[in-house]
């Protein structure tokens, strides 16, 4: 007979790493990354403190692993929608969008990324590599203006936080997002309508993952 055994121990480990996870997104969101401790942790997740060794040696390990699993989850998110767009200026519009619904969709998420602060555009990043991409596209392409990558990435990344800062406030404006969008793309060199217009074209639903961080900080159904 098979042994299920260690099938259902990975099982209920990566259960518990995703428990730990999520609380210090949500502790996260409402303290910041940078004020939470692992009496935090331990507390908010219900868990021994010898628990959380097992699974992060620090509260800086812990953070790391959140950022990482944050952004394959946007990357996983997004690529599908951005690849429908051969034009770099509609994909990153897109993700612009994208992203900036977060707040909206999983406010928890959002929160914790607004906290989180300026990303360091000149050092590794796997969410900021996917943006160069087709930042360095368009630049190549002359859809936008000849600039520096940092440069580009900067207007991008800043448009991203103040969108999703917004949208976390019922009273920020519906459409802040395609604003947002517009106002990057003029920003990058397009003329103001095309920009507009790029930033309006239908996106479609997010088919949000079924396990992860997007998961776990889903709003409980009413």
């Amino acid at each position: 007979m098979e042994d299920h055994r260690p099938r259902v121990a990975a099982e209920r480990r990566e259960r518990m790493r995703m428990r730990l996870l999520g609380t210090a997104v949500r502790i996260g969101a409402e303290k910041g990354p940078a004020a939470l401790t692992i009496d935090d942790i331990v507390v908010g997740a219900e868990v021994a403190r010898g628990s959380f060794y097992k699974y992060f040696p620090s509260i800086d390990a812990l953070l790391t692993e959140v950022a990482t699993q944050i952004a394959n989850e946007i990357i996983r998110l997004a690529e599908p929608v951005v690849q429908q767009f051969d034009d770099p200026a509609e994909r990153v519009a897109g993700g612009i969008r994208l992203v900036s619904r977060a707040a909206v969709e999983r406010p928890a998420v959002a929160a914790f990324l607004v906290r989180l602060g300026w990303p360091d555009v000149r050092g590794p990043d796997m969410l900021l590599d996917f943006v160069r991409r087709d930042l360095a596209a368009g630049i190549r392409q002359r859809r936008f203006v000849r600039m520096p990558i940092t440069l580009a990435l900067n207007i991008t990344a800043g448009a991203v936080l103040g969108a999703s800062r917004c949208m976390l406030y019922d009273d920020c404006e519906k459409d802040f997002a395609e604003q947002t969008a517009a106002a990057a793309l003029r920003a990058l060199g397009l003329p103001p309508d095309e920009a507009k217009s790029i930033s309006t074209r239908r996106l479609g639903s997010i088919a949000w993952p079924e396990a992860g961080l997007f998961s776990e900080s889903a709003p409980d159904p009413a």
